[in-house]
């Protein structure tokens, strides 16, 4: 039984499909003109005590199946009403003799007019109001998922409930683009009415004649089956009009039809008191009816004066809880001189992404954005890559950044920003491009390359021409994730390296316990680890840091020196790191600067520092961009080899001027890479 009503719906459609193959019995026809008014007035009412368009997202597809099968008993009358003598059962017979009432002339107004108003005034306007409904949903859905987000980001909905309303948004689109197109399937009906109409009364009267009936008996018959048949199609079909005309306009209601039309009337008692004295006085017009107007206008105002008075009650109310209101907002204003409670507004996000509504697709699930997908992915290969996990990415929109913008920021402050075309194509010249392509010039946002935004017609194109193809979201995660390993230091938290030591004392207890905090303490442990970071070192060996940590914490405070040593012990890791294919491409630095340098270093309470002259400064960095610019089409990221001594000296010297270099010591290199020098920095 269960299966039978699963497919109801199947079974229904191929019979009203078959009904327009085989002929059907007069009594068959008069219960299927009874189901299918009937089924027309559940669909209206149904359309009436809805609260909005969504509840009732069949209705396209009903729009189609009760068309289908009007147009099936259609089809089946006007094949009784020709072939069986005008006899096309009671139904129509009732329906036609009841509307003519022996005037044929009047009963065909009649049919002629509930056509045009079908046709012309509620299918038309119905029509149109979905065609505007579905354009203005589709260009509302990016401000609506900006709002979705910002209400997401700051926590007045959580993720299910967001999840829930994209869906809606997708679906409110989906039903109004349906609904234009389904407005069709009436307005296809109300033609083939009239057409069949005219099939029905010329062509019964032809058969008529022909087989000898009296002209006037004839049109008597064919007549009232026309009218009949024409009206008892026609009245489901009014009905289905206006339950499309109710349902394509309920989009901006809140409660069911019968409500909202009572509340919007009752909202205004003074029209309806007016209303009605307006009409109590028009008796005074020569040949107006008296008691008529005077009942109306009476109950008008009486109707108005009622209204007045729940209002002044639905006042009353208002007014206790807007003291209701003003006494929580003065609770919350108690809440906040707990100063504590102002601290929790001081909270920042360690990473967050602001992103222009243009890239909102890009990032939204719902829209079948893959970005955050994407942090995901980037978060397990950096915690296998670094040691760390950095913390979750908030992201949010923003609405006073540009459309195709997007902006990092660290701890609550801007670190970088970018600009994308989310339909284009990021093209990189490789050095092997074989021809121009046409596109938008710009700079890559993470290394700041040349590049162009191509369209989605010229890929091919471009990737035959030899350009390296990026697409929008690639770009992104690429930017945050070079912001990430440069800012890495900062967003490693005690709370982080807490973590790590319990995951570390599952397998090693007694390193930990034995170390941590009797040797050092978390914070001297955070500032090693941030040291290490800051330089691109990974901190994934935690158990060699901590044991070179208890060889030489004890002895030196200075946690730059230490660093240096625990460097050292790493030196298997950050070979493999810096190395490539077994070698390691360097610039050495010359013995006389090397010793200048050391002769510079000055010890103070808080560490050691470098004190040279700028001029001295001016050469080394001179001296070292002009052995780089010979090289740096080939090296990207320039190594320097230098002493253990001289090397956190001449990096703090050379990141001041330019960044991103990295500087190794002979002592961090394993011997099992070959070094090959570029370039010797010398002072002269």
């Amino acid at each position: 039984m269960k299966n039978i009503f699963n497919n109801a719906v199947t079974v229904f459609i191929l019979l009203a499909i078959l009904l327009i193959l085989f002929p059907l019995p007069t009594w068959l026809l008069d219960m299927m003109l009874i189901v299918n008014i009937s089924l027309s007035l559940i669909v209206l009412l149904t359309t009436m005590y809805i609260k909005e368009s969504l509840e009732f997202s069949i209705f396209p597809s009903m729009l189609l199946i009760t068309t289908l099968f009007r147009l099936s008993l259609n089809i089946s009358s006007t094949r009784l009403i020709l072939g069986n003598g005008g006899n096309a059962g009671h139904v129509i017979k009732s329906f036609g003799e009841f509307v003519i009432g022996g005037n044929a002339i009047v009963g065909f107004i009649i049919f002629i007019l509930i056509v045009i108003v079908q046709f012309i005034v509620i299918t038309k306007g119905a029509e149109r109001v979905a065609e505007v409904s579905a354009r203005f949903t589709l260009d509302a859905m990016p401000g609506k998922q900006m709002a979705i987000d910002a209400d997401l980001n700051s926590g007045l909905i959580d993720e299910a409930t967001a999840k829930l309303r994209r869906k809606k948004i997708e679906q409110e689109a989906d039903f109004f683009g349906a609904m234009d197109g389904a407005s069709k399937f009436v307005k296809g009906d109300a033609i083939f009415s009239i057409i069949a109409a005219f099939v029905n009364l010329i062509g019964g009267a032809i058969i008529g004649m022909m087989n000898g009936g009296n002209f006037m008996d004839v049109m008597s018959t064919y007549s009232i089956a026309t009218v009949g048949d024409g009206l008892v199609s026609q009245i489901p079909a009014l009905l289905i009009s206006t339950a499309m005309g109710m349902i394509v306009t309920r989009s901006a209601s809140e409660g069911s039809l019968n409500s909202d039309i009572k509340n919007q009337f009752a909202s205004q008692p003074m029209v309806l008191i007016i209303t009605g004295a307006v009409i109590s006085l028009m008796f005074l017009v020569p040949g107006f009816h008296m008691p008529q107007m005077l009942v109306i206008g009476a109950l008008l105002i009486g109707l108005g004066i009622m209204l007045m008075r729940s209002q002044k009650v639905a006042l009353a109310q208002a007014g206790a809880k807007e003291l209701s209101d003003a006494q929580a907002e003065l609770s919350e204003m108690e809440y906040y001189k707990d100063i504590d409670n102002v601290y929790k507004l001081l909270a920042v996000e360690p990473i967050e992404m602001e992103f222009g509504y243009s890239l909102i697709p890009l990032v939204d699930e719902a829209s079948g954005g893959k970005f955050i997908e994407r942090v995901v992915i980037f978060r397990k290969q950096f915690a296998l890559e670094m040691g760390m996990v950095f913390p979750s990415v908030r992201m949010r929109d923003n609405q006073h950044i540009n459309p195709n913008q997007y902006v990092i920021k660290i701890k609550g402050e801007t670190v970088a920003e970018g600009e994308i075309l989310a339909d284009h194509y990021l093209a990189l010249d490789s050095g092997g491009v074989t021809q121009e392509i046409e596109g938008i010039d710009t700079i890559e946002p993470a290394f700041h390359i040349p590049a162009k935004w191509i369209s989605e017609d010229k890929k091919v194109m471009a990737d035959i021409a030899g350009y390296t193809l990026i697409d929008p979201t690639s770009v992104m995660i690429t930017h945050l994730s070079e912001v990430i390993k440069a800012h890495a230091h900062e967003l490693l938290t005690r709370q982080d390296i807490k973590t790590m030591l319990d995951k570390l004392k599952q397998s090693n207890p007694s390193l930990v316990e034995d170390i941590v905090p009797n040797v050092v303490s978390v914070a001297y442990l955070q500032k090693i680890l941030g040291n290490l970071l800051k330089e691109g070192v990974p901190i994934r060996d935690l158990e060699t840091i901590l044991e070179t940590l208890s060889d030489y914490a004890s002895t030196l405070k200075d946690t730059d020196v230490t660093t240096e040593y625990v460097r050292q012990a790493l030196k298997r890791t950050i070979t493999r790191k810096f190395s490539d294919a077994g070698q390691i491409r360097v610039f050495t630095l010359d013995t006389d600067l090397e010793n200048k340098i050391v002769s510079s270093m000055k010890k103070s309470d808080q560490g050691s520092y470098l004190a040279m002259d700028p001029e001295t400064i001016h050469k080394i960095v001179t001296a070292f961009q002009s052995q780089y610019e010979k090289v740096k089409e080939v090296i990207p990221s320039p190594i320097v080899l230098s002493s253990p001594i001289v090397r956190i000296y001449f990096k703090r010297l050379i990141d001041q001027f330019i960044p991103n270099v990295i500087v190794l010591s002979f002592n961090e290199i394993d011997n099992t890479v070959q070094i090959q020098s570029l370039g010797n920095i010398s002072l002269e």
